[in-house]
């Protein structure tokens, strides 16, 4: 994966930049109990630049995260969109996931990683709930929607 990895306080990043920083986070407490949270979101209108935000919850004790943006794109649909947020959100979990358990092993971030999707009860996108939840716990991740999903809806949000 050649993707550019963007941090406020670490700057650009390539993503192996990425994974030598969560493991330097996490070998700073290995005691503490640790979250992957990974949320893709993008603006309604076209063309929109999808934004992946990768977050290390230090549960009860602060995080990092890292973004990534995608080249603009056209979206025919909503629902489209939202797909495509789901998908470009389980890619990179998948991703980071493989990277960090072979880096660190299997006592790390196994349980519970989740992907918070920007979709809720209320409003339109409630129809896509029960298709973007499942797919999600088919790789094995946990879905979390509005408004506990603030992975996309607040973090990536930020940078769209």
């Amino acid at each position: 994966m050649n993707i550019i990895f963007h941090s406020q306080s670490h700057g650009t990043l390539s993503l192996e930049e990425v994974i030598q920083e969560v493991m330097g986070f996490v070998k700073k407490e290995p005691e503490r109990f640790y979250k992957i949270i990974i949320g893709t979101d993008s603006h309604p209108a076209n063309p929109v630049s999808l934004v992946t935000a990768l977050t290390i919850w230090r549960v009860g004790n602060g995080a990092i995260h890292f973004w990534t943006k995608s080249d603009k794109k056209v979206f025919h649909s909503m629902r489209d969109r939202i797909w495509e947020e789901a998908i470009r959100s389980i890619t990179m979990a998948q991703e980071i996931r493989a990277r960090l358990q072979s880096a660190m092993g299997d006592e790390f971030f196994w349980d519970g990683n989740e992907i918070h999707v920007d979709i809720g009860e209320n409003g339109p996108t409630r129809e896509l709930i029960d298709g973007v939840k499942g797919m999600i716990k088919g790789y094995n991740f946990e879905p979390i929607i509005k408004p506990y999903a603030f992975g996309a809806s607040v973090v990536a949000d930020r940078h769209t």
